[in-house]
């Protein structure tokens, strides 16, 4: 159980990255007081963990509705968090939450980015969704879903901090540093992400 749940938390910490979401929402808060921007990260940080545990507890209940089988998605989760890692070393990602954040910031009449864009798609997006249900279904019985949800919640709770702190952290470290941190995250995510691969074509096939 103990290499369950480290195994979850890097993997969901990896996708999630708390790290390349706090710059992002030191920018999309900008003028907003201390009180306004602790809010809006514990409201972001609740939907997205409400959107994850749904798709934890019923996502596989959904691909049995729509006979699709366990590795299938398996295999379709980890060319998705594949690419996510390809982008997270060529910065690309960085590249696109920047230009979406810029949009939202565009908007006078956009206050609150509780919702949109942190909870969905930055926090509560595909891969993450991909993510959490491909670790649910391997977990095994109760205890092992519970695992697996106490890695989300220790991950978002220092994706709450994150956020919070995100102001002070960007003076702390700077955008090298970050840069730095994304990158190794990102060729962590791409080793997991071909196993996933690897397992399902293994599963598939009988090998």
């Amino acid at each position: 159980m103990t290499q369950l749940f480290i195994s979850a938390f890097i993997t969901l910490f990896v996708v999630i990255d708390p790290p390349g979401c706090a710059p992002i929402y030191a920018g999309l808060t900008k003028g907003a007081t201390q009180a306004q921007r602790r809010n809006m990260a514990i409201r972001a940080t609740a939907i997205a963990a409400a959107i994850l545990v749904v798709f934890a507890l019923f996502g596989e209940d959904l691909l049995g509705a729509l006979h699709i089988e366990l590795d299938s998605f398996r295999i379709a989760g980890g060319l998705m968090l594949f690419w996510i890692a390809f982008e997270m070393v060529f910065e690309k990602r960085t590249q696109r939450r920047e230009e979406r954040a810029e949009k939202v910031a565009a908007t006078p009449e956009v206050e609150d980015v509780s919702v949109f864009p942190m909870a969905m798609p930055m926090l509560a997006g595909p891969g993450a969704i991909a993510s959490v249900m491909l670790l649910t279904s391997t977990a095994k019985g109760l205890e092992g879903t519970l695992v697996v949800l106490a890695a989300l919640a220790a991950v978002l709770l220092l994706t709450m901090v994150a956020l919070i702190a995100a102001g002070p952290l960007m003076k702390l470290f700077g955008d090298r540093v970050e840069a730095v941190i994304t990158r190794l995250l990102g060729v962590l995510l791409a080793a997991l992400a071909a196993q996933y691969v690897i397992d399902g074509l293994k599963n598939s096939f009988g090998l």
